[in-house]
This record gives C-alpha cells, sequence and structure tokens, in this order.
C-alpha cells in the first residue's frame, strides 16, 4: 500500500476505498437490534465479517458503534428506551458490557482483538486528553486491535456530550487523520425527500450546494437511536469540510461499498485536512462567547484568513477570559470562523472599533495586538 498524503485523503470515489489506509465506520442501532430492542447476534456477525473485507486488504479499522443502550433494556427489564438520562446511563452501564463481549466473540474468529474505547466530549474538549485519545486509538492500531468507539452514556451528561454517535465518529475520523468515514444505518442512501413520497437516492454531494431543497428525517425508524439523517449529513458535513470524504449507505450495502460499488451516497472532501488543534476549535471547543464583526473584518479574517483586530468588532456577548474560544458572527448574525480570543470579555468593551496603533498610545503597549491571532481562527461551514 502507497504511503498516505498527509495533508488530503486518498478516497476522492467509491472506488479508491479498495485502497484506503485507515477508516472509521459507524453503525447504528437500528442496524444491530432486534424488534424487541435487543442486540442482533446475526447483524452483528454480519458487519463484523464485512470489515474484515477491509482488514484483510491492510486497511485499519475504527468501529464506531451504537447499540449499548439498547443492549441493557431487556436485562432490565425495559420494553422501549428510556427518555430521563439516568436509566439511559443505567442502560448503557449494563449494555456496554454485553455489546463488547459480542464483538470479541465475532472477531475472534478471525483471530482478531477487539478494544473498547469510551469517551466523552470533555475526552476531546481538553487538549491533553485529545492528545492522550490520539495516542491511544494509534497505539491499538498498530498492535492490530480494532479499536470499538461509543460515547460514555454511563457518564454523559445531557450538558457536556456529542449527543449521537454520527458525531461522535466524525471528530473521531479527524482525530485520526482516516481516509474516509463510513456510516452504516437502515437506510441505502440519502434520499432528496421521503422514498415513500417519491423521494430518490443522491448519489454524492460536493458541497452544501447540493443539499439545497434536501428533506432529511429526524429519526431512525427502529427508534432505538438518537440519531437520524439530520445528523448523519452533519457528521459528512464535518469530516468533508476537513478534507475527509464519508460515505453513506445501509449495513446490508457494506460489503458493496468496500469492495468500491456504487451504492449509497459519497460526499466529496474539500481542502485539505484540518490538524488536531484546528479541529477542536471548530467542533469540540465549548464558545465561552460571541464577537459580530463588520463586513471588512469578515473579508480580512474569515475571506482573507487574517488576523482579527479590534477595529473591526461591533460588539461582543459572554462572559469570557483571554485564550477561551468565542465564536465569529458576521452582521447578519451568521456565525463563520471560531477562534481563541487573547483579551477578555471585561477589557474588550474598551477597545472595540479603535485601532492597535490609538489603543496603544492610550492603553499601553500590551494592547497593540490583534483580539484573535490568524493561527489560533478557523473557518466555519454553512451547514443544514
Amino acid at each position: 500500500m502507497s504511503t498516505p498524503r498527509l495533508t488530503e485523503s486518498m478516497v476522492t470515489s467509491r472506488t479508491d476505498l479498495v485502497d484506503a489506509r485507515r477508516v472509521v465506520v459507524k453503525i447504528g442501532s437500528s442496524s444491530l437490534t432486534t424488534l424487541d430492542g435487543g442486540i442482533s447476534v446475526d447483524a452483528l456477525n454480519l458487519l463484523v465479517a464485512d470489515l474484515q473485507v477491509l482488514r484483510e486488504r491492510g486497511t485499519e479499522v475504527v468501529l464506531v458503534s451504537s447499540g449499548a443502550i439498547a443492549a441493557g433494556l431487556a436485562p432490565l427489564g425495559l420494553g422501549t428506551r428510556p427518555a430521563d438520562l439516568a436509566t439511559q446511563q443505567a442502560a448503557a452501564a449494563v449494555g456496554q458490557g454485553l455489546l463488547l463481549a459480542h464483538y470479541t466473540r465475532a472477531f475472534a474468529q478471525y483471530q482478531t482483538t477487539v478494544s473498547q474505547v469510551l469517551l466523552t466530549v470533555e475526552d476531546l474538549m481538553r487538549r491533553t486528553q485529545y492528545t492522550n485519545a490520539l495516542r491511544t486509538l494509534e497505539k491499538l492500531l498498530s498492535l492490530g486491535a480494532v479499536p470499538v468507539v461509543n460515547e460514555n452514556d454511563a457518564v454523559a451528561t445531557h450538558e457536556i456530550r456529542f449527543g449521537d454517535n454520527d458525531r461522535l465518529a466524525a471528530l473521531t475520523a479527524n482525530l485520526l487523520r482516516a481516509d474516509a468515514l463510513i456510516l452504516l444505518s437502515d437506510v441505502d442512501a440519502l434520499y432528496d425527500g421521503p422514498p415513500e413520497q417519491g423521494g430518490t437516492p443522491v448519489s454524492q454531494v460536493s458541497g452544501p450546494e447540493d443539499l439545497i431543497g434536501v428533506t432529511l428525517g429526524r429519526r431512525g425508524k427502529a427508534g432505538v437511536g438518537t440519531g437520524g439523517m439530520v445528523t448523519k449529513v452533519e457528521a459528512a458535513q464535518i469530516v468533508a469540510s476537513s478534507g475527509i470524504p464519508a460515505l453513506l449507505t445501509s449495513a446490508p450495502n457494506a460489503r458493496r461499498l468496500f469492495h468500491g460499488e456504487d451504492v449509497g451516497t459519497f460526499f466529496e472532501a474539500r481542502g485539505r485536512r484540518r490538524g488536531a488543534r484546528s479541529a477542536w476549535i471548530a467542533h469540540l471547543a465549548h464558545p465561552k462567547g460571541r464577537l459580530s464583526i463588520d463586513d471588512g473584518a469578515v473579508a480580512a479574517v474569515v475571506e482573507g484568513r487574517r488576523s482579527l483586530l479590534p477595529a473591526g468588532i461591533l460588539s461582543l456577548t459572554g462572559d469570557f477570559e483571554a485564550s477561551d474560544p468565542v465564536e465569529i458572527l458576521d452582521r447578519a448574525g451568521t456565525v463563520r470562523a471560531r477562534g481563541l480570543v487573547g483579551y477578555s470579555s471585561t477589557e474588550l468593551p474598551q477597545m472595540l472599533g479603535r485601532s492597535t496603533a490609538e489603543l496603544g498610545t492610550d492603553l499601553g503597549p500590551e494592547y497593540e495586538r490583534a483580539v484573535i491571532h490568524a493561527d489560533d481562527i478557523v473557518r466555519i461551514e454553512t451547514r443544514l
């Protein structure tokens, strides 16, 4: 296999998937569960057999698997997915071990070791944990193991959580600089409208403009997951904007996709891969405030990739300290970028609309610098 390119994925079409160095595969709860909500051993075994198609040709596989809460329902005597967080956490605590046991047994048929990696948003928000997660996953792959990643639902809170495994999979793909993100669900492709109402499949998405007019469903039909087509498209856009393509199809179509066949929807990668720090700012860091900027600053900062100066800031909201993440909005209120601010929310009000030279004269030389340096700014694409 050829040496991977660090700044762009080697997968530019479905047929290139056969040459992928590393992929992240996400499987949804609806594809792994039976009608009564338990884990379908047959479906899980088939998924593992399909993943071996990738592994046998040298592709490293990271599996982001839903199903922990669903697996814990029956043992706890629960008929449906609970609505309250505490019961969800209890179901996840029971089901996660059961789910991993199924994967351990299934992969053992191919002499493959699996590992459990449970993550929370905090693990990827803080720089130290972010680096540790990457180091652990890289080492597991180098040792020939298949990491099975899931959100740590047993300890996650409503305030600090990924919310769905589609987003977790997208961020994991970016973390690992994967060559592709593969989203497997109970739907064979993205449709431009409800299939039962005449919607047709969308074969390829080259950019957000291709999604104009597309009607997205809100929830998987099995009722055991938290995602739907909306979260899958959002996940695909996250990785595509970071230089990683995404492929969306149904679990039964996985083997055909892995052989490079023309199935599902291909989300074309745009631009270069983001580094870990840029991805953290763009997708993980929790904004502590907002800065509204004028049209000139939008042109300089967003389009020209220059530093944000106080002269271009119209207003601010939030309570933040220097080095905290903030959102940068245009006059219309659209988030155009995120960045790590160089001043606190108490310092900034006296600086708005003023030149750095003027601030240096009035407040001192320490104010003759950008509010956000260009190296600390990440542009944000407008999504659905």
